[in-house]
């Protein structure tokens, strides 16, 4: 039998703790996070710099605009390992079938400190569009990494006039998997903690729905401990595996 304060003392005895609520409908409605992240590779020239204001993502939901951190960004400032955020989304779990980057008009490349403007025509009426077949999961975070390689993305035409013509990897990743479940009855509301070695997670249940989701969890098997309200006794469950860029369904918890 638990009372709310033994609950958290129980949270504080935790040697690491991420709090992470929950607050869903149904779990089919869970969205993907999706993270897009802008690196590149070295080129022959001082700056390359790229106005983007909008990134665009396709779907089979539909189409909608991510949160983009919009300006103008010197690709050379992420070499050698270095990115840099440059949008996210919550995306219905489905298939995501292409970005599109949509460019301002201040787009200009500096060599030996001279500036010259980048015409990029078609990327600012349609931006540029990069095709991707990738499925995502709900309730999983993803990473795009686009990859720019300036050495072949930029075009000399002559007379001092340059066009952009993106040659861009994307390199995809998951991050972490999620843990989804559903306490029952949902009055239960029992405090969720995944503990795996020395670090662990916690989350709490929708009051209505008895449901709980863990995101970004770190690929490993999990104990996964429920501490309920009174008269609802406690419960443990081991041996929880959780991959990356997977879902793990431990269905109906009942107390």
């Amino acid at each position: 039998m638990k009372s709310s304060i033994s609950k958290m003392y129980m949270v504080a005895a935790a040697l690491v703790l991420v709090f992470m609520g929950c607050n869903k409908d149904d779990d089919n409605n869970d969205p993907a996070t999706l993270n897009l992240r802008l690196t590149d590779a070295p080129g022959p020239y001082d700056e390359v710099n790229i106005d983007i204001q909008e990134v665009e993502v396709k779907s089979n939901s539909g189409t909608l605009m991510m949160s983009v951190n919009a300006g103008v960004y010197n690709l050379l400032d992420f070499v050698n390992g270095a990115d840099t955020l440059l949008a996210t989304a919550g995306i219905p779990a489905g298939k995501v079938s292409q970005i599109r980057l949509i460019l301002g008009s201040n787009n200009t490349v500096v060599i030996g400190g001279q500036s010259y403007p980048l015409s990029t025509p078609s990327a600012q009426q349609s931006g540029l569009k990069l095709n991707l077949h990738k499925d995502l999961s709900g309730g999983v975070t993803y990473m795009l990494l686009l990859d720019f390689d300036v050495a072949r993305s930029i075009v000399e035409t002559g007379n001092g006039n340059y066009i952009l013509k993106p040659v861009i990897r994307v390199i995809e990743e998951a991050i972490g998997g999620s843990i989804h479940g559903t306490a029952v009855p949902a009055d239960a509301r029992p405090l969720v903690i995944a503990v795996t070695g020395t670090d662990s997670l916690s989350t709490s249940c929708d009051t209505i729905t008895g449901e709980f989701l863990f995101t970004g969890v770190t690929p490993a098997i999990y104990d996964v401990h429920f501490y309920p309200d009174s008269p609802y006794v406690q419960q443990s469950i081991g041996g929880v595996v959780v991959n990356n860029g997977a879902l793990t369904e431990m269905g109906n918890i009942n107390f």
